[in-house]
Formats: structure tokens, C-alpha cells, sequence
């Protein structure tokens, strides 16, 4: 089981993984750090613990350290605890979850091993934004999106805040990255997917439309703004579009991916 060691010594370097985490060149969770895996709360430290990531350690104030006891019982890592003012000190913000776990990243399953078990992918294109990545995988875990495939220009997935935003279900979705861009589309139809590009398009077809018509696809979605480059969009097999009240033409990427992960799970369910 977890070791508990109580430390009040802001400078403890049993510390470090989770120090200066508000500090991008000093984030953990950053290219330039150890490539660490941080969850905050204890939703998403339980996902982290029950996940393939292992466990390093964990740091929380005595109440929560304490709930997470039974989750704890097989996890043979140190578990700090301290006080929330030393440990805001050392994460450089007030932490209103209390509690934090660093995990070492796993390794992934590449993109034809997730085209080969799925039936419905989500296939990003420049989705650069932490917290869109979140949501977008929160939604694809609640909706039965079976993978992500990462194209050209998005972001890592198990950044901090993209795990938090997430709840935790980045750890939970298989995840690859698509290359080259976006060439590598053709590995995705060449595994029996449509690809279907999400663009509000006037003469794009009704994402019910086509999802009525069956078979396995890949739902291929571009950055908050400027949408799909106009390569992926001449890459697709079909536009589709979520029919939308007079006035409005775009939603959030992440509503919109809802929209569509929903009607396209429905439909092979």
C-alpha cells in the first residue's frame, strides 16, 4: 500500500515532480520536464490509479489523502502530505482539490491498432488548445468514441490541464498520432472507416444523414475558429454538418463533437 510520509519543508525534493507546476518552462507535464503525467482531485487521481500510467506519487493536504485510502490499498508510492499553504507553495497556486498524482506516461497502442477495434474514431486536425483536448476526450469517453487520432498541430493530451479538463478520461481513450498529414487519412479508409469532415458547410450532408447510412467512421474536426484545413477537408469522403437555427453557423468544437459522437454512436449501437 501507498507509503504516507507527512513533510511542512517547502524545499523537500522528494517534492520536485510536482514543483512550479503554473511555471511553463518548469512544468513536469512539459516537453522540457520529465514528461510526467499530473491529475488533480480525487476523481481524477482514482482514474489515474486505475489506469495503465504508473504511479510515481502523490501530494494532498491529510482529508484527502485520507478519502483516496481504499484506492491506495495496492499502490506501493509515497503519498506526501502537508498542509494546503505548504502546498501551494510548492505547486505555485492554491490547490482547491487538494490533492495531486504524477504518473510516467505509458505507452500507446499506434493508430492502426485502434482503427482495428473500433467502430467510431474522432480524428483531430490543429486542435492546439489544452482545454478543448480535455473536453473533447471527456466527451468521446461519456459518448462511445472508441479512439483519437491526432493529426497535424494538436495538442498533447496528457498536459495537465487537458487531463483535468478531461476528468481523467484521457487516460481511459486509446490515443495515437496520424502521420504524415494528412496523408494518413488513406490508412484510416484503408481500414474500412468513411471519413467524415465536420464543417458547417452549406452543402455538406446532415451529420443524421450520413449516419444513418452505417459502417465505421472516422469524424474528422479542425481548430476552434478556422475549422479544417482545406487539405483534410479535400481528404474526407464526405462533409457533414449539424443542422443549426437561422443566425447561428458554428458551435464549440467540443458541443459540436458531442453533437456528432452522440448521433454516430447511436447509429452503430
Amino acid at each position: 500500500m501507498a507509503q504516507i510520509v507527512r513533510t511542512e519543508d517547502e524545499g523537500d525534493p522528494r517534492l520536485d515532480d510536482f514543483r512550479d507546476l503554473s511555471t511553463a518552462d518548469r512544468r513536469p507535464d512539459r516537453p522540457g520536464g520529465r514528461g510526467l503525467v499530473v491529475a488533480e482531485g480525487t476523481v481524477v487521481v482514482r482514474r489515474l490509479l486505475a489506469s495503465a500510467y504508473p504511479p510515481r506519487a502523490l501530494l494532498g493536504v491529510e482529508r484527502r489523502i485520507a478519502e483516496l485510502a481504499p484506492d491506495l490499498a495496492d499502490v506501493p508510492v509515497p503519498a506526501y502530505v502537508t498542509s494546503a499553504e505548504v502546498m501551494a507553495k510548492v505547486v505555485g497556486f492554491h490547490l482547491n482539490r487538494g490533492v495531486l498524482a504524477v504518473a510516467d506516461r505509458a505507452p500507446q497502442p499506434d493508430a492502426d491498432e485502434i482503427l482495428a477495434r473500433s467502430r467510431v474514431v474522432a480524428v483531430l486536425e490543429g486542435v492546439g488548445d489544452h482545454e478543448n483536448i480535455g473536453a473533447l476526450f471527456r466527451n468521446a469517453a461519456a459518448l462511445g468514441v472508441d479512439g483519437v487520432l491526432l493529426g497535424a498541430g494538436c495538442a498533447d493530451p496528457l498536459y495537465r490541464r487537458s487531463v483535468r479538463v478531461s476528468m481523467g478520461n484521457v487516460l481511459r481513450v486509446p490515443f495515437a498520432p496520424l502521420t504524415p498529414w494528412p496523408s494518413g487519412l488513406e490508412r484510416v479508409r484503408a481500414a474500412g472507416f468513411r471519413v467524415a469532415a465536420l464543417t458547417p458547410r452549406a452543402d455538406s450532408r446532415t451529420l443524421r444523414e450520413v449516419a444513418a447510412d452505417g459502417g465505421r467512421t472516422a469524424l474528422l474536426l479542425g481548430s476552434e475558429g478556422p475549422g479544417l484545413t482545406a487539405e483534410a477537408l479535400d481528404s474526407a469522403d464526405v462533409a457533414v454538418r449539424i443542422p443549426m437555427s437561422e443566425g447561428v453557423d458554428s458551435l464549440n468544437v467540443a458541443t459540436a463533437a458531442a453533437v456528432a459522437f452522440y448521433e454516430l454512436a447511436a447509429a452503430v449501437n
